[in-house]
């Protein structure tokens, strides 16, 4: 690993959240005109499709990339294999999605499903090419070149939605606007990046990538198809608007976690494993990963519940307020993710990925024994599950980590208090300036603005060394530009 300095892992770590920033930003503006355009409805077909692309995307996108992240000796040969292997085997899981399509749409009595998914599914041939570039691009940490690919795509596919959504095309125009994305997102980074399969092919290499990914892939397969099987089951026992509801509330705090999250577990895998041997150094990583991530994560996730209310109803319209008690819940389930990406990314660059497997198997027996039992008792009830099930995950993942890194949870929660009492003490405060009676607007505005402010303060009272830290980092940055 050629860039494992502090000021360069932060640098990368800084290009990787400006890519997701603005790329989640544009989409972010995308649905809110899209959302003000088009119905629940629509929305909720989507997230029907989007639930079988997303378990298919694991199954290229983890395992054999992580395994390449993780590989010390990763060469040409290593590369290549997972390339072509990857082309064929998403070329064949298309194949299944296309014939299976029409079975879906029969079981959902939703006849727009089939050319719909036979359409979309075409993003999980563009995966296969994806997901080794990005595996490239993440052990060379080059993030910079995820930017301008990922900028584009999404700038792009924002007009394609947006003018498709204005001709009245519905849920065809939240097609294209995901279909574009993805193209142009995998152009864009064919062409910025350097790297290219070469001719060469090994069968023994991919077995010996495997014997470490698959359990990655298990447990990311795991994950996903309990994270999106509440989808399949709102869409089958409730309604497409009670899907879209749920969908829409869950999609703003899972923006900012992605954001976060996504940027410090792509920087993080590669840096932790270059020191995988180093076990200070990897307890020193995740404590600062964990400290950092809840700093600027908690108190985003404590705003945005306070501020639910008026801000849907000022940036979706009334007939989105539903949403309003999903998002708080979310709120709450996502803010502790950080936590979660450091302790899991760390007994992943041990090498640990058996211990992996075994603790995503446990977390998720638990989680659908929740689920099942509150299934039939409403959607409400389902998101309740989730926020007891990632709780008790948040354990679990922890857990291992006080013997592989003497680095307990107990040492955790209070590595990140300071963080929580500033965030809840700025919560109460930014809540209650909604019962002064002014206009939506204007009511974000101060509660925006009096949040941060008070942040900060509280910030320095509590000396929080975060912060401190944050500003340091930025500081050096600069000076080091200049």
């Amino acid at each position: 690993m050629k860039n494992n300095g502090k000021t360069e892992v932060f640098t990368n770590l800084v290009w990787r959240f400006t890519e997701r920033c603005g790329a989640q930003g544009v989409s972010f503006v995308v649905s809110i005109v899209l959302a003000r355009l088009l119905a629940p409805e629509a929305y909720g077909t989507i997230a029907l499709v989007t639930v079988f692309i997303s378990i298919f995307n694991v199954l290229i996108s983890n395992g054999f990339g992580t395994a390449l992240i993780q590989k010390k000796d990763a060469d040409e040969l290593d590369f290549s294999s997972v390339f072509y292997f990857s082309i064929v085997f998403c070329l064949f899981l298309y194949f299944l999605l296309f014939i299976s399509a029409p079975h879906i749409s029969s079981f959902y009595n939703e006849e727009i499903l089939t050319p719909v998914i036979r359409i979309l599914g075409i993003v999980v041939i563009l995966s296969g090419i994806n997901s080794v570039q990005g595996a490239f691009v993440s052990r060379n940490m080059i993030f910079k070149r995820y930017f301008f690919a990922t900028l584009s795509g999404s700038i792009g596919s924002a007009v394609v939605g947006i003018v498709m959504a204005y001709m009245g095309y519905g849920v065809w125009s939240l097609v294209a606007q995901q279909l574009f994305s993805v193209v142009i997102n995998t152009f864009v980074l064919w062409f910025t990046v350097k790297w290219r399969p070469k001719l060469i092919f090994s069968f023994n290499r991919l077995k010996i990538l495997f014997s470490y990914g698959w359990k990655i892939l298990v447990s990311a397969l795991l994950e996903t198809g309990y994270n999106e099987i509440r989808q399949l089951i709102i869409g089958k026992l409730y309604s497409t608007n009670d899907l879209a509801f749920y969908n829409k509330g869950r999609s703003f705090p899972n923006m900012v976690v992605t954001n976060i999250n996504t940027s410090i577990d792509s920087v993080l895998l590669p840096t932790m494993s270059a020191e995988q041997d180093n076990k200070e150094r990897v307890k020193a990583m995740t404590r600062r990963s964990i400290t950092i991530s809840c700093y600027v994560l908690v108190p985003i996730m404590v705003g945005l519940g306070v501020c639910a209310e008026p801000l849907i109803s000022l940036l979706l319209t009334d007939k989105w307020l539903e949403c309003v008690p999903f998002l708080r819940i979310f709120c709450f389930t996502y803010a502790f993710y950080p936590i979660h990406t450091a302790n899991l990314n760390a007994i992943k660059a041990v090498g640990r990925s058996d211990l992996f497997l075994k603790m995503e198997i446990i977390k998720k027996t638990i989680g659908m024994a929740l689920l099942l039992s509150t299934m039939w008792f409403g959607v409400m009830a389902m998101a309740y599950s989730l926020l007891v099930s990632t709780l008790t995950s948040q354990i679990i993942n922890a857990w291992p980590n006080k013997k592989l890194l003497n680095y307990s949870y107990l040492e955790q929660l209070k590595d990140i208090s300071p963080s929580l009492i500033a965030s809840v003490l700025m919560g109460v405060f930014v809540y209650l300036i909604q019962f002064l009676g002014l206009s939506n607007i204007l009511t974000l505005f101060i509660q925006v603005v009096s949040g941060v402010v008070i942040y900060i303060a509280l910030s320095k009272f509590f000396h929080i060394e975060s912060f401190n830290y944050i500003l340091y980092v930025v500081k050096k940055i600069i000076k080091k530009e200049k």
